[in-house]
């Protein structure tokens, strides 16, 4: 059983990604604070008698559950309001992360110039766009490998499919991303 405190310090490092990841996915940051605390607020209640270890899993899926439940309920609203008056480095290069274009030269974060720090945060900027343009399975799929890094037996568990599409999406995700980058002159 997860004590108060290891609860509290998950969630304490778990909120900013979680946000970041489901304001990609619903692309509207209210909604996407609301779903994450929804998820939080249920792992709490319902999942606090669990081990610590557990937690993680537990989290991505409540809140890739919540997130579904958002999109849903979006969708019936939608009807009923239209009724009344929506990176890859290389074909061999699987383990392509697209954060390790922000390293510094000398592989730091802090050891930079102003003008460095433009530079990275328009980069953050193309590259956050770009993952926000990605249809939502692949989407999805590439946050939870590569932001969160879950393998893909746990990533498969969040999303509710096998591992074998949560491969194809990633696949898809990155060459998408490599190709929208390289055409924005931004190359691994």
């Amino acid at each position: 059983m997860a004590t108060d405190k290891e609860l509290s310090d998950f969630l304490a490092s778990v909120e900013k990604r979680a946000f970041k990841r489901t304001a990609y996915t619903v692309r509207d940051d209210d909604a996407a604070l609301d779903i994450v605390q929804d998820a939080m607020i249920r792992l709490a209640e319902k999942y606090a008698d669990r081990p610590a270890a557990e937690l993680p899993l537990l989290f991505q899926r409540i809140l890739s559950n919540a997130t579904m439940d958002w999109f849903r309920r979006r969708k019936v609203r939608s009807a009923v309001e239209s009724n009344f008056s929506t990176f890859e480095g290389g074909a061999d290069d699987e383990d392509f992360n697209l954060l390790e274009l922000l390293e510094t030269q000398d592989g730091s974060l802090g050891a930079e110039g102003a003008d460095d720090q433009a530079s990275r945060a328009q980069m953050l900027h193309v590259i956050e766009h770009e993952v926000a343009q990605l249809p939502a399975r692949q989407r999805e799929a590439f946050l939870l490998r590569y932001w969160e890094e879950l393998d893909v037996a746990e990533t498969a568990e969040v999303m509710g499919c096998s591992e074998g599409s949560v491969k194809t999406h990633c696949s898809r995700a990155v060459h998408a991303l490599a190709k929208a980058l390289r055409a924005k002159g931004i190359a691994p």
